[in-house]
């Protein structure tokens, strides 16, 4: 009925995975995701979630299966207590963007723990765009107003933060996939011609540099 409530029982994953092959027409998905886990009890996704995707992987169902949420905290503690080689991946978004590199803490550990690494949104949700940041984004004030002042001297040098936040999102070795969202073609088309560009570093720099304090700073999923 249009009411999103969070379940993350076994039966309800197994469900889902079904229910969403049958809506696209197709009868395998590559990888599956436990999606936003910091709104779930997290010993239920270790408990029953996992090991019901994993069920289906072992049945050929699902190629991969992997977790995302904001916090990187909540996908550490989600390894540490999930049986070995229950998480393939973890996809982590707002983290490896100009403003917030707090990803770069945890590569050792999904390096050594044979986890693949997705970094979503480069863009910060917005925050690094000139378009400006939508009404619904939950960052603070603060953090908004410095992102702002960063788009601006930017823009004063010719240079679109977005094109400079595509380039750093991607240049890190260490992470194996970037991804953005756009329901705009054109757009798709400019940042892949973005990234074919190295990345100017010394107004990276300069954008660290005006968003100070700020940096890191994130906020509470909703």
């Amino acid at each position: 009925d249009g009411v999103n409530t969070w379940d993350y029982s076994a039966k309800r994953a197994k469900d889902s995975v079904y229910e969403s092959m049958e809506r696209l027409g197709i009868d395998y998905i590559d990888i599956i995701n436990v999606h936003d886990v910091e709104f779930a009890d997290l010993s239920q996704v270790v408990e029953e979630t996992l090991p019901a995707l994993v069920e289906l992987r072992d049945k050929g169902v699902v190629g991969h299966v992997g977790v995302t949420d904001l916090q990187l905290e909540n996908l550490k503690w989600v390894i540490e207590h999930a049986a070995p080689g229950s998480v393939e991946s973890v996809l982590s978004f707002c983290h490896y963007a100009l403003n917030d590199d707090k990803l770069v803490d945890f590569l050792d550990f999904f390096e050594e723990n044979g986890v693949g690494v997705i970094n979503a949104s480069p863009l910060s949700m917005g925050l690094l765009s000139q378009r400006g940041v939508p009404a619904w984004h939950p960052a603070p004030k603060p953090l908004v107003e410095a992102c702002r002042k960063a788009v601006q001297h930017c823009a004063a040098k010719g240079y679109p933060i977005e094109k400079l936040a595509m380039q750093y999102s991607v240049a890190n070795p260490r992470i194996a996939t970037t991804l953005f969202s756009s329901a705009n073609p054109d757009n798709v088309a400019r940042n892949i011609d973005f990234i074919s560009e190295p990345v100017d570093m010394q107004l990276v720099e300069e954008v660290r540099e005006i968003i100070g304090d700020q940096k890191r700073v994130s906020w509470a999923n909703s």
